[in-house]
């Protein structure tokens, strides 16, 4: 995911996706939790995103993080993984689905706290303008 230089190489921008999601599947495929070992990473915090690809961002600047594939495929079986973590830092697309998506998960869980990137960011946009100490910095590291 980096290249020669230690630079994060994921893509800069969202494509269309015209006709199709984000990711092609199985006809049937059930949502399900991205990057699990993040949740036995021995860390007192995980943050949570809304796309593999902001997970990944996440994990490139030493962050623990899980994903789910969108706004309504956050399931309430996934919510029993992410209540030992002393926070659980949930991600916001920075347009209003996504800051809603995290507000109603933030209201299932006692130990998260909503972390909004601003200015219609992803983590993915957000890493890419700012840089990987800014990323950080949003979550307090």
């Amino acid at each position: 995911m980096k290249d020669e230089d230690g630079q994060y190489l994921a893509p800069t921008r969202k494509e269309s996706h015209k006709g199709h999601g984000k990711y092609l599947t199985l006809p049937g495929d059930q949502p399900r939790m991205f990057n699990t070992k993040a949740l036995i990473s021995g860390s007192p915090f995980i943050v949570i995103t809304e796309g593999e690809f902001d997970a990944i961002a996440w994990e490139s600047v030493g962050v623990p993080a899980i994903a789910y594939q969108g706004t309504s495929t956050w399931r309430d079986h996934f919510l029993p993984a992410l209540l030992g973590f002393e926070v659980v830092y949930i991600i916001a697309d920075g347009d209003k689905p996504g800051i809603e998506a995290a507000e109603k998960l933030a209201a299932t869980l006692p130990n998260a706290k909503v972390i909004v990137l601003g200015d219609g960011h992803d983590t993915n946009s957000f890493l890419h303008e700012y840089g990987a100490a800014a990323l950080r910095e949003r979550i307090g590291l």
